[in-house]
């Protein structure tokens, strides 16, 4: 029986109906960089789950480094996130949105006008990503961040997160896994500086620090939560000797600041290096606060490690996408449908709200 995973639970001063998370997935259906009516039906037909997690939504017009992904950074965005937050509400779910700032993962042609594309070193991916004007394109190279490219984005990053406040989320998640800007700060093979932001471990955790650090200043650390990826090798991450150390003190760092959770992904599943159990123990002795596991989860599996205390809340995402009441699915352990993996990242409602609910 799922009697732990679908257990209310308290996170931070909120109360949550089960332990099942919405785990945060690009899905690429706001041209224009904002929401509209159909992603606020798409999250609302999901409020089975006890937390919900948005799609990578950026801080700043520098972050919309993919195809139709939403910002988080305009009066606009924030009324048409605010139909959302309210269609959710009104369904009785509860939800976080995902502040994910691209970085070096970008092109020029998927960004407005003046953005430019920021990293903390210009080292270019390899490989191609797409852009609706001229297809696949080659990366682009990022222009290295000065002094005062990293201050004014760690103030976007803040700023971002009051915005969510007013457009009724319950919460913000940082995204610092799947090498995105704030683990391109953290992993060497995307760092590559030598000043006060990079170099060894205290230095590269630093721009997740203070981002996680005034965030909660400014919204309530009750509020923030962050998504890290030890052992992650997505978007040319790379793993090296200092890995374990890092996210064992960046876990710590977290914990004194006070973040509600730290949302750990294990991407293995999906073809990935495993996260070790030893750091995942680690992580888990030294954040107190809520630790959400990720990553090719079903309904036994989710059950167990909650019961051996792994962790307190288990995110499911491709389910999700095809089976929009999965909590139920799973207490009935009914069959799952799969997803359309071609409809993942394509406009329109095919593959996105025509599932049956």
């Amino acid at each position: 029986m799922l009697e732990m995973i679908l257990s209310a639970w308290k996170l931070g001063g909120m109360e949550i109906k089960n332990r099942v998370v919405m785990a945060p997935m690009t899905r690429s259906r706001c041209p224009g960089n904002t929401p509209g009516c159909s992603v606020g039906e798409y999250y609302s037909q999901r409020v089975e789950a006890g937390l919900i997690i948005t799609e990578g939504t950026s801080p700043s017009p520098n972050g919309l480094g993919y195809a139709r992904i939403p910002g988080l950074f305009t009066p606009g965005q924030v009324q048409d996130w605010r139909k959302v937050t309210d269609a959710v509400h009104l369904a009785g779910g509860r939800i976080f949105v995902q502040l994910m700032h691209t970085g070096r993962v970008s092109h020029s042609l998927n960004l407005p006008l003046g953005s430019r594309i920021l990293a903390p070193s210009p080292v270019a991916l390899s490989g191609k990503v797409w852009t609706d004007i001229q297809g696949e394109q080659p990366y682009s190279v990022p222009e290295e961040m000065s002094e005062a490219d990293i201050q004014g984005t760690i103030a976007e990053y803040v700023r971002s997160a009051e915005l969510a406040m007013e457009a009724g989320f319950d919460g913000v998640e940082l995204h610092g896994a799947n090498g995105y800007l704030i683990n391109q700060f953290l992993n060497t093979a995307s760092n590559q500086r030598t000043d006060g932001w990079g170099g060894g471990i205290e230095n590269r955790m630093r721009f997740a620090i203070e981002i996680a650090r005034q965030s909660a200043a400014r919204i309530g650390r009750e509020r923030v939560g962050i998504r890290l990826s030890p052992y992650g090798i997505f978007n040319e991450m790379a793993v090296d000797p200092t890995m374990e150390d890092t996210f064992t003190r960046l876990a710590a760092e977290m914990d004194r600041i006070g973040l509600v959770y730290l949302h750990l992904v294990d991407h293995s599943s999906m073809g990935a290096p495993e996260v070790p159990p030893s750091i995942k123990q680690k992580i888990r002795a030294a954040f107190k606060g809520a630790l959400i596991l990720s990553g090719g989860y079903d309904a036994v599996r989710a059950e167990a490690d909650l019961v051996a205390r792994k962790g307190d809340l288990i995110a499911f995402g491709r389910p999700f996408i095809s089976n929009p009441r999965l909590v139920t699915k799973l207490k009935n352990g009914s069959v799952l449908l799969p997803a359309d993996q071609t409809t993942f990242y394509s406009p329109g409602e095919k593959g996105y709200t025509d599932y049956p609910v």
